[in-house]
């Protein structure tokens, strides 16, 4: 009797990487986490930003230049722990408004 073996199911991780190729699903998810109200939202922010640039990374050419600009925005982000992105977003939701992210 042969051995049939059947295929591992990919890791989430991997999941994601591969989504986050599409510029839709990395806006959406992207804009998710400018939705959180409370906790830790800069330290989440960051991370997905991180997400998306990892997932970006093979089809990306000025990878570098992305990376500069997020070492820059992850050191405002831990000093202020993203005070002001988040007042913006809750000025613009009490006026009625909401920051979308979409791919150009």
């Amino acid at each position: 009797m042969k051995e049939v073996k059947a295929p591992r199911s990919r890791s989430y991780r991997e999941y994601l990487m591969s989504s986050l190729k599409d510029p839709e699903e990395a806006a959406g998810y992207i804009g998710s986490f400018l939705e959180l109200e409370e906790g830790d939202e800069a330290e989440y922010l960051s991370s997905v930003l991180k997400d998306v640039i990892e997932a970006h990374a093979p089809i990306n050419p000025v990878l570098e230049e992305v990376k500069s600009r997020y070492e820059k925005l992850d050191k405002m982000l831990s000093e202020t722990k993203g005070a002001e992105i988040y007042a913006l977003v809750e000025l613009l939701d009490a006026l009625g408004f909401r920051i979308a992210i979409a791919p150009k």
